[in-house]
């Protein structure tokens, strides 16, 4: 699955890591990304996605930590109940 970036540009001009540049590189060659431009685009928006995932999981814990015993148990059901009802889910089921 090849992801193409549209997006308005905006010209940056500056230098990288060796180790980074053939990172970039090694993307175009393999045509995950159609240029230079596209392959930095791709890695941040890489990077974008797993800081937004940190602060996700800590947001979540930081919730879970901060409930009180009778909300904490009643989350407990909610899940035992949804994981319960997700297993008759066929997931691999074609439409």
């Amino acid at each position: 699955m090849k992801t193409r970036l549209r997006i308005s540009r905006t010209k940056l001009s500056t230098t990288v890591a060796q180790e980074n540049f053939q990172y970039l590189q090694t993307l175009v060659r393999a045509g995950r990304a159609s240029s230079m431009a596209e392959a930095v685009d791709l890695a941040i928006v890489r990077m974008r996605r797993t800081e937004n995932r940190q602060r996700l999981e800590q947001a979540t814990a930081a919730y879970f930590e901060e409930l009180s015993a009778p909300a904490q148990a009643e989350e407990q059901a909610l899940a035992i109940t949804l994981h319960t009802q997700a297993r008759s889910i066929d997931f691999d089921r074609e439409p």
